[in-house]
């Protein structure tokens, strides 16, 4: 198994996100992000949702098919509706297809929170080290420029 930090910079290709902040979550159950303006719609009979992403400073609308919705308890103890999606996160070089929740986190340090169902039986989270695959993404990186 990997090891993973407490925290790290992944990349959502699909959404053109690239080194957003997330915490590694096992009291999470499922991956989160933060959205804003968040919009669900029906387009050529697909449950869609729009919303609102940032890279930095810059603002992203994006638009993604719904892959399920349900009503939760937020951190705050708030029952909100959320709309989960499908998208591929970039963690160590390799691509894994897990389901993200869009939510607002304005209030949060982290925009991310990956939960257990991308941890699983694929890392081992050592709470006293962070940006692991980061590190590695930039050592890659600077070996090919070499």
């Amino acid at each position: 198994m990997q090891v993973i930090g407490r925290s790290d910079k992944v990349d959502f290709p699909e959404l053109g996100l690239e080194n957003i902040e997330a915490k590694i979550d096992s009291g999470a159950f499922t991956s989160v992000i933060h959205c804003e303006e968040i919009h669900a719609h029906y387009r050529n009979g697909e449950h869609m949702v729009s919303f609102l992403l940032y890279n930095g400073e810059e603002a992203l609308r994006r638009e993604a098919k719904v892959f399920a919705s349900r009503q939760v308890r937020s951190s705050f103890g708030e029952t909100e509706y959320r709309y989960t999606i499908k998208t591929p996160v970039v963690l160590f070089g390799k691509s894994y297809l897990i389901e993200l929740a869009l939510t607002n986190r304005s209030r949060m340090k982290y925009p991310v929170l990956l939960g257990r169902k991308l941890i699983g039986e694929r890392f081992v989270i050592d709470v006293s080290r962070k940006n692991l695959s980061h590190r590695e993404k930039l050592r890659r990186e600077k070996q090919l420029s070499e």
